[in-house]
């Protein structure tokens, strides 16, 4: 993920309380200093409608519209290459950061138990 994706997500967490820290002001400030003008205008108009201005991208839908994105865009994101804005909503998009899979022990079939055989009884009867 892009270091100006990284800021906005923290700056857009500080923005709308999702984190709570005592010195939130300061560290909103040193944010707004490392992300270029053009991208912090962008977000600013976005924050300003009382939007979020980053969504993340989960199955190929823009968490902020619900819309699907072109597999173009997602191809970008995923290389790293360009910071993309969604068609539909304008918003930032930001690749949601991979879920490690749970371990999963191989299950071992059982062996079933061994059939038995029904013998035959001859009943002897006397003459």
């Amino acid at each position: 993920m892009s270091d100006y994706l990284t800021d906005l997500l923290k700056l857009q967490a500080l923005d709308f309380n999702e984190r709570s820290e005592k010195n939130a002001e300061s560290q909103k400030a040193e944010l707004r200093n490392h992300i270029p003008k053009p991208i912090l205008a962008h977000y600013d108009r976005l924050v300003a409608r009382g939007k979020k201005g980053v969504a993340l991208v989960r199955n190929q839908v823009c968490t902020g519209c619900h819309m699907r994105l072109p597999i173009g865009t997602i191809n970008t994101l995923m290389q790293d290459q360009d910071i993309q804005l969604c068609d539909s909503c304008g918003r930032y998009l930001c690749l949601e950061a991979p879920v490690p899979a749970p371990a999963v022990e191989p299950v071992v079939a059982a062996k079933p138990a061994p059939k038995t055989r029904k013998r035959k009884t001859l009943a002897h009867t006397a003459v």
